[in-house]
């Protein structure tokens, strides 16, 4: 007699969770997603290993959402690291912790993850609608583009799960802005996050290293310093260490016009010590063999000192250490968003109310990276995906009861 329909609009993370809590509640609940098959993203992310959450301190864990944290907390409470391994162990899918406190799948993949997923939400009675792109409202119901046509779908509530703006080829393209926006829904622009980042590169130096990895080093910008490694590509830099500083890049870059990621290539080393051993160095050797010699600094690493450094900076011991331990890369501008990980930006929290459902649109709610929030890769963005959309399900329950 209480049963309800619940429309929910992308099958990603976020809203594949929310389905979970409210089917068991015994509400008769429906996804719809625009592509062929559900949560394409996830799919990917776990093509070179599921990275689904991180075991730090949850103090630590949960610092990493910025200005959302305060938001957030709530949701992330109620679904912590270790509720998501219990729930992917529930799944048939144990975890591991990596060295660098990631937690993984052991089979590292993600469809398994996902199968076994998608089969206890249609046992717990979820109606699964691929091939179901909403266009928009009409008839006090969403409207649908499905290969069968037009089709208007009416319901109790809806929760919209759309996504971002990166990676539109696997359905996160943000077409659903305009449909919100005309409706008073207050909406940020979006901007790449996890990102990588255009650098000036000379074209010898591009066609030498670009897929080079540069390891054992930190880097540091506004956001802090972090050790770790990226890869040199062929139009700038990319890979976990650009990721951990890309907000802060990319928003000096739209304050003040330029940024840069400045590195320390020899982290146990000092810069008293390299500038000893340095000097030591026959003047008349090559650049090449000076810093091999009185650095171990060699391939990509010292290619990066030939493209960065100055002539004078070449012959003088003490700057070159200088150098060597605080090496700015300049960044010119990110790349493009549909090539980053993440997005910033999105649906401000004052237009959501605390149970995740618009003020301006009452029984329409909203989770995962269609919000205005954002975070570092390592198993962040989609432990908030898949907490928001639980607790937007939680949200659902409340509004329904009222």
């Amino acid at each position: 007699m209480n049963q309800k329909q619940i429309a929910i609009i992308g099958g990603g993370p976020a809203g594949l969770a929310a389905a979970e809590l409210l089917s068991l509640s015994g509400h008769a609940v429906t996804v719809y997603d625009a592509m062929p098959t559900f949560a394409r993203k996830f799919l990917l992310a776990g093509k070179s290993g599921l990275n689904i959450t991180h075991s730090e301190d949850y103090a630590r864990f949960t610092t990493h959402f910025g200005a959302a944290t305060a938001r957030l907390r709530p949701a992330l409470e109620a679904f912590t690291p270790d509720d998501i391994r219990k729930w992917t162990a529930g799944l048939g899918t144990e975890t591991f912790i990596g060295s660098s406190g990631r937690v993984f799948p052991t089979v590292m993949k993600a469809s398994p993850l996902l199968r076994a997923w998608l089969k206890r939400l249609e046992g717990q009675g979820v109606a699964l609608r691929t091939r179901h792109r909403w266009t928009g409202f009409a008839d006090k119901g969403y409207v649908f583009e499905t290969p069968n046509g037009r089709s208007i779908v009416h319901c109790d509530a809806a929760l919209l799960a759309l996504g971002g703006a990166s990676w539109p080829r696997l359905g996160s393209d943000a077409r659903w802005l305009p449909r919100l926006s005309e409706r008073g829904v207050e909406i940020d622009a979006f901007r790449p996050a996890n990102c990588g980042f255009v650098v000036g590169w000379s074209e010898n130096f591009s066609e030498r290293f670009a897929g080079a990895p540069v390891k054992s080093v930190t880097a540091t910008s506004e956001a802090g310093t972090f050790p770790g490694e990226f890869v040199i590509t062929g139009s700038g830099i990319e890979g976990s260490l650009v990721y951990a500083n890309a907000a802060s890049l990319r928003d000096r870059l739209l304050t003040h016009g330029s940024a840069a990621l400045t590195l320390d290539l020899t982290p146990g080393r000092t810069t008293e010590r390299l500038a000893r051993d340095l000097a030591r160095q026959d003047a008349k050797s090559s650049f090449s063999n000076r810093l091999r010699k009185g650095a171990g600094l060699d391939g990509v690493k010292a290619a990066l000192l030939r493209e960065l450094v100055s002539d004078r900076d070449r012959t003088d011991p003490e700057r070159l250490a200088g150098k060597i331990k605080a090496l700015p890369i300049p960044v010119l501008e990110t790349r493009p968003i549909g090539e980053a990980i993440s997005s910033a930006g999105g649906i401000r929290w004052s237009g959501i109310d605390d149970g995740f459902m618009l003020k301006a649109l009452p029984g329409i709610f909203v989770a995962g990276e269609m919000l205005d929030w954002e975070a570092p890769t390592g198993g962040y963005l989609l432990t908030a995906c898949l907490a928001t959309g639980r607790a937007a399900a939680r949200g659902i329950e409340a509004w329904l009861q009222r």
